[in-house]
């Protein structure tokens, strides 16, 4: 008896989903599950979550995933409580415990001069527990059996720490960061800063880029719609480039757009502007100085 599952019939569908990611699940794990749910042919996410940190992980379907790349790029904000006196192996609660140490008394004007320092461009050494590669491997491999290698500073940008809370323990904070900016090392650089150690013990992601989390679209909400409802909370493909300028393909030229052949244009030169044919969208260009529209990322819709 035959008891393997029918294949499912995969749609060629393009689209940004902002799913809500929940704890635990790993963003591979969430993002099998969304393409399932919409039969995609083809899906990306746009900046990994750790299992243990839950929050917006845009997911882009088919000819979306040619745009995934600017929100890996863009900035990401966050909100995350940092448990004070005590640190662990991996800087969250999924480790061993290192060291304790007491908290000295906290206030919030102590709390917000410590932050201050660091916001702005500085540079942050990544941990062993993560995914960066040494020799091919993945750090955390290494971590794994004990073994601990050199890594290079690397620049981040910080521009916003607010306090939104906090007491004796801990303190919660909302942190917009730059791409690379592990929130689990700035949560011990502060502890520090404050004369003690500390590890996270939540991370919510609220913002990638100008999306923002839409608490209700989580997994159990797609999977209690219909396929037309859910294709209906799709953004279009070309969201995550929708701040870049947007023109009309020059008149008959649409078609030739599509093949991926450049026109002449009579426009300003724009490093990347957005082609459209009426409400279509084409793809991605950059307008030359010699006044040439030449296609970057053209969308087959």
């Amino acid at each position: 008896m035959n008891t393997a599952r029918p294949k499912i019939k995969r749609r060629h569908i393009s689209g940004v989903f902002l799913l809500n990611k929940p704890l635990g699940l790993s963003s591979n794990a969430a993002l099998q599950k969304v393409r399932y749910l919409f039969r995609a042919e083809k899906a990306g996410h746009t900046g990994a979550l750790d299992p243990l940190a839950s929050g917006l992980l845009p997911i882009c379907l088919g000819e979306a995933t040619k745009f995934s790349h600017f929100l890996l790029d863009s900035n990401k904000r966050y909100h995350t409580v940092i448990q004070l006196g005590r640190c662990t192996t991996t800087g969250d609660v999924e480790g061993e415990v290192l060291e304790e140490k007491s908290v000295p008394e906290l206030s919030a004007a102590l709390i917000e001069q410590v932050l201050a320092k660091f916001l702005g461009e500085t540079e942050q050494i990544p941990p062993m527990y993560s995914a960066l590669k040494k020799q091919g491997r993945p750090l955390y491999e290494l971590a794994r059996k004990g073994i601990e290698v050199e890594r290079e500073a690397r620049p981040i940008h910080v521009p916003l720490i607010e306090l939104i809370d906090f007491d004796q323990n801990s303190i919660r904070l909302d942190i917009c960061c730059s791409k690379g900016t592990y929130i689990r090392v700035l949560g011990e650089d502060i502890a520090k800063a404050l004369g003690t150690v500390g590890h996270l013990t939540y991370l919510h992601r609220v913002q990638t880029g100008d999306f923002e989390l839409l608490p209700e679209y989580t997994i159990e909400y797609l999977e209690s719609l219909t396929e037309a409802e859910r294709e209906a909370l799709l953004l279009p493909c070309y969201a995550p480039v929708a701040h870049l300028p947007q023109i009309q393909a020059p008149e008959g030229r649409a078609e030739y757009f599509s093949r991926g052949m450049e026109s002449n244009i009579d426009h300003t030169a724009e490093a990347q502007v957005l082609v459209f044919d009426g409400e279509r969208c084409l793809g991605l260009a950059e307008i030359s100085d010699r006044k040439r529209l030449i296609p970057k990322r053209v969308l087959n819709l």
